[in-house]
């Protein structure tokens, strides 16, 4: 019995195997179905096989291989069953291994002509075709969220121009930074990140519809016809295809760009939630985080966590690790096609997953969250965080830097011998250190003094980074 049951399984595979499965005299085994299957992940492609697959008919039809009729039949067929792909209503059949026969075996079900739809074509350059659009859509997806991100970053900085912390080296108070400033170094982040996801998009804009197999066909195809009806065009509206056919079918280095700027992007997200992990922490106590992005503990009653942020700095390693299996997978295989870039698609869909609601999450917790100002200005309250502007002044006055940053460092000594903040050490023995210190010495130490004197290009002034946050907004818009 089980044997028989075995036999019509396998009877049944190779009947739906059709599309390859001529030059075999037994179906795959039910193990290796499983194996092999691929449409639990590439399912989402639909949108992506369907819009290539009507470019793919209507090219047909102006060459004229497909009459007019027979093309219309078709997209309207490849419509109606996008129409039930996105109304859940479309049953996926594992047996038929991956997106692009589960739509083309129904398809041609409803539409006979669609048997014509695969001549010239290989599932190689159709599941090209399908990446790259799904490449030009996810890059230009991320690309509107991080415009965003950026908008809310400029806002928490609008908001928070005259609020002035500690800036750290070494995780050491270093010098006075106002929080605008702060977090328009990761507006500057993100800005690059932009850049690489647009350059992404770039990439993929080229058609590699017509490829085939390997070595293109001898049918008298028009590449440039199916490229504009997909939009794989230049900014002048002309046309882009691939120039190798063996390379087109083969190339992932758009998988790996897609994933080197989404793991970049990450160590972005990773970074601005350690600060905010540390502001918030109640050594610093510079950042109230909303309750809604933060959660407490199940022992612990006094604790407000910052998950979000913990979790963002967290799935920066998954988007490493994507990047890493893409470029592990891919650096031993010979051209052109080979089974394992099968498993091209989970890391750049995990990818692109992980990186859209990562950008949510973090614009919403910025957006929650508010600086405690009373406690940003008791940190930069402290007069060490102006040393080098002491430095500064006796270099105003003829001291060679060097020499400078000594007598600072003799200053520092001893207020620390004495007991005392640096800017309240008594003149009598400042001025035993250096004959070029003067009573007007201590001016040095008053904050918006301070913050006024760096007023050029990149510095933390108040009027740099007011022009700063406008010219962004500018951008942006």
């Amino acid at each position: 019995m089980a044997k028989k049951t075995s036999t019509t399984k396998k009877t049944a595979a190779r009947k739906e195997q059709a599309t390859w499965g001529g030059r075999f005299s037994q179906g795959p085994a039910e193990l290796m179905l499983k194996f092999s299957e691929s449409v639990s992940f590439d399912a989402r492609l639909a949108p992506f096989d369907i819009a290539g697959s009507k470019a793919q008919a209507k090219m047909l039809a102006h060459v004229g291989i497909i009459t007019k009729k027979e093309c219309n039949d078709i997209v309207r067929g490849l419509d109606a069953i996008l129409k039930e792909i996105e109304t859940g209503k479309f049953k996926w059949n594992i047996a038929l291994e991956d997106v692009h026969m589960n739509i083309e075996q129904v398809l041609t079900k409803r539409v006979p002509a669609a048997a014509k739809l695969h001549t010239a074509r290989s599932r190689n350059d159709q599941v090209a075709t399908d990446m790259r659009l799904f490449f030009k859509d996810a890059s230009a997806k991320i690309f509107e969220k991080l415009g965003t991100l950026m908008n809310t970053l400029l806002d928490v900085a609008a908001r928070n121009q005259d609020v002035y912390i500690p800036g750290f080296t070494h995780l050491q108070r270093a010098q006075p930074v106002s929080v605008a400033h702060h977090l328009l170094a990761y507006v500057e982040m993100f800005s690059r990140d932009r850049e690489r996801f647009a350059a992404v998009f770039d990439h993929a804009n080229w058609s590699p519809l017509g490829s085939g197999a390997i070595a293109g066909t001898t049918l008298p195809i028009d590449r440039g016809f199916s490229a504009l009806e997909m939009d794989f065009v230049d900014d002048r509206g002309n046309a882009r295809v691939t120039r190798n056919s063996m390379d087109a079918v083969s190339d992932r280095d758009t998988f790996i760009e897609f994933a080197s700027a989404c793991a970049l992007c990450g160590v972005h997200f990773s970074r601005i939630a350690e600060d905010l992990i540390l502001w918030n922490s109640s050594e610093f106590g510079f950042v109230a985080l909303p309750d809604t992005f933060t959660t407490g503990s199940s022992l612990m009653p006094q604790k407000k966590n910052p998950d979000s942020l913990e979790l963002l700095r967290g799935k920066s390693a998954r988007l490493h690790g994507n990047l890493v299996a893409l470029v592990t997978m891919v650096k031993g295989l010979p051209l052109t096609y080979n089974r394992d870039l099968q498993e091209d698609k989970p890391p750049v869909f995990d990818s692109f997953d992980t990186v859209m609601i990562s950008l949510d999450v973090l614009r919403e917790t910025l957006a929650g969250a508010s600086m405690r100002a009373d406690r940003c200005a008791a940190a930069v309250a402290d007069p060490l965080l102006l040393a080098t502007d002491v430095a500064d002044y006796l270099v105003r006055a003829g001291v060679p830097f060097r020499e400078a940053h000594h007598v600072v460092g003799h200053l520092v000594a001893l207020a620390e011998k004495e007991g005392v903040p640096l800017n309240t050490l008594p003149f009598e023995k400042v001025k035993k250190v250096h004959p070029k210190l003067r009573e007007d010495w201590v001016k040095v130490f008053d904050l918006k003094t301070a913050m006024a004197s760096r007023e050029r290009v990149g510095m933390p002034g108040p009027k740099q980074v007011k022009k700063q946050i406008l010219d962004w907004r500018k951008r942006l818009v």
